[in-house]
């Protein structure tokens, strides 16, 4: 199955390490990043797993929550999180999904069979309060993920999403963002006050503040 932006994102039932999680509940009214494994006891994804987990507070800040997914089983999971810990210095804190079943990894399209019919592809899939999915990114199983990355665009996602603005290449917080065609100057020069246009499709303007 091949998901696209804008998707909703599939409904799912599994076990995790520590209990049952239906997704779109657990999901809430909030942010949710799901990010699949190739498998458990591997050092790529004992190291991501553990950057995640130091990363609550920022996820949290975000009202985001984070579910990792792998082939293995429940308590593969939790025999792995010992490991996580001991390592990475940071105790797992979000759900691990059991996928033995590759249920929730056919639903998302994480197998890629020119890389493993076994094992999940490194996928990400950033999903909205509407459970639509608005960023999927793809590593391979040797490329460990850049969790600064995936912030950054989390925080570009939620701003564009209550503005009319997008954000220009390697935009970080709190730097200026692009009014979108939509806006007209009179417009713009009610909402953005100030801003300046570099060329008529090209109008720069201080980051607007999230409600």
């Amino acid at each position: 199955m091949s998901l696209q932006l804008g998707d909703v994102a599939p409904d799912f039932v599994a076990v995790t390490a520590t209990g049952e999680l239906r997704f779109h509940d657990w999901l809430g009214e909030g942010w949710g990043i799901l990010f699949s494994h190739p498998a458990d006891f591997t050092p790529v994804c004992t190291t991501e797993l553990g950057t995640v987990a130091k990363l609550e507070k920022e996820f949290a800040k975000r009202n985001t929550k984070v579910a990792a997914v792998s082939v293995d089983s429940a308590e593969d999971h939790r025999v792995w999180a010992e490991d996580i810990a001991e390592t990475q210095g940071a105790a797992v804190n979000y759900p691990m999904i059991a996928d033995a079943d590759r249920k929730v990894s056919e639903l998302y399209g994480m197998i890629h069979p020119n890389s493993s019919d076994t094992a999940a592809v490194r996928a990400v899939f950033i999903i909205g309060p509407d459970k639509k999915i608005k960023l999927t990114l793809t590593y391979p199983a040797s490329t460990g993920r850049n969790f600064t990355e995936i912030l950054r665009v989390l925080d570009s996602l939620q701003l564009t999403a209550e503005h009319q603005v997008a954000t220009p290449a390697d935009w970080e917080q709190g730097q200026q963002v692009i009014i979108t065609p939509a806006v007209s100057d009179e417009e713009a020069a009610v909402r953005f006050p100030g801003f300046r246009a570099m060329k008529p499709y090209l109008r720069l303007t201080d980051q607007p503040k999230n409600a």
